[in-house]
């Protein structure tokens, strides 16, 4: 009953979030597919492509269910081979440099052992940063945490800053934002209540989001600009095919490549030995690419 509750709501919150999108957005529709899943279950691919603001976005819900070999058993630090998975994540990437690019993602897994959890997060790619945005985001993060424990954000801000991170470059993503994973039950705090942090998490983020595409879409640029955007557009390529976790899962269960690959722009760029010019925008963003700023009291 619990997991139909979980795959009930992340199947309301992908119409939702499709919704506000497309209305924000003004110039183009999500298209769906309807896909299976060898092992069990399936999903709904959602993408909107050539939008008035966004060149390409996926909405994402599956549930699925399966068994993993012992060598992914052991890659993926699972305790038994049976699973089952569901949730809704999403990125999204603008035609303009001057909006973000965003991921978010919530989920829901249960593995054979009867050991169930929650994961997700919201972080925040921007290719020309905005202090004032990024403080606001980081405060509408702190907020949803807050709601639930006052552990949440500092915990899950900082898990964000270490995994949305280019070990390979020394920088992270963006200006990262909040990242938990494996949120089981414990003495103090139920599934239940985990699954309202979630709820709050997923609910977040449309308000957030269509609000700065609203601010920003019609900021002027040029072809430096787009430039930065390929260059920076190649780094958040780097991450999604060498270090993210969902990237990995899909691949290895056999997920529909479609919808794994779904988060990587239309176009990126790889300039040899690019390096900003000094005192250049370019140059203020790189620098604020790192762990442990406090965006909260950032000036």
């Amino acid at each position: 009953m619990f997991r139909e509750e979980v795959e009930l709501f992340f199947k309301q919150f992908q119409d939702d979030l499709c919704q506000a999108l497309e209305t924000c957005d003004g110039g183009a529709t999500f298209q769906e597919d309807i896909w299976q899943h060898e092992g069990g279950g399936g999903g709904r691919s959602r993408v909107i492509e050539a939008g008035d603001v966004l060149e390409k976005g996926g909405v994402n819900f599956s549930a699925v269910n399966g068994q993993l070999s012992p060598q992914f058993l052991k890659m993926l630090e699972m305790p038994a081979p049976d699973y089952f998975a569901t949730g809704v994540s999403v990125v999204l990437h603008p035609h303009s440099p001057m909006v973000p690019i965003t991921h978010m993602n919530v989920r829901y897994f249960e593995a054979g052992n009867g050991k169930a959890w929650f994961g997700g997060g919201i972080d925040l790619t921007p290719i020309y940063l905005d202090m004032k945005q990024a403080k606001e985001f980081h405060e509408q993060m702190k907020a949803a945490c807050d709601k639930h424990h006052p552990s949440y954000y500092p915990e899950f801000k900082k898990w964000a800053d270490d995994y949305f991170f280019n070990e390979h470059r020394n920088e992270t993503r963006g200006v990262g934002g909040i990242f938990f994973d494996r949120l089981m039950a414990t003495e103090e705090i139920s599934i239940e209540a985990r699954f309202e942090f979630v709820k709050d998490v997923a609910r977040a983020f449309a308000p957030f989001y269509t609000s700065i595409m609203n601010q920003n879409r019609d900021l002027s640029y040029g072809e430096r600009e787009k430039q930065w955007q390929m260059i920076r557009r190649g780094r958040y390529v780097e991450f999604n095919l060498v270090y993210d976790r969902g990237t990995k899962f899909g691949l290895l269960t056999k997920g529909r490549i479609e919808s794994i690959l779904m988060s990587l722009p239309t176009h990126a760029s790889w300039v040899y030995n690019f390096t900003p010019e000094p005192e250049s925008p370019e140059e203020k963003t790189q620098a604020y690419l790192k762990k442990d700023i406090d965006w909260l009291n950032v000036q």
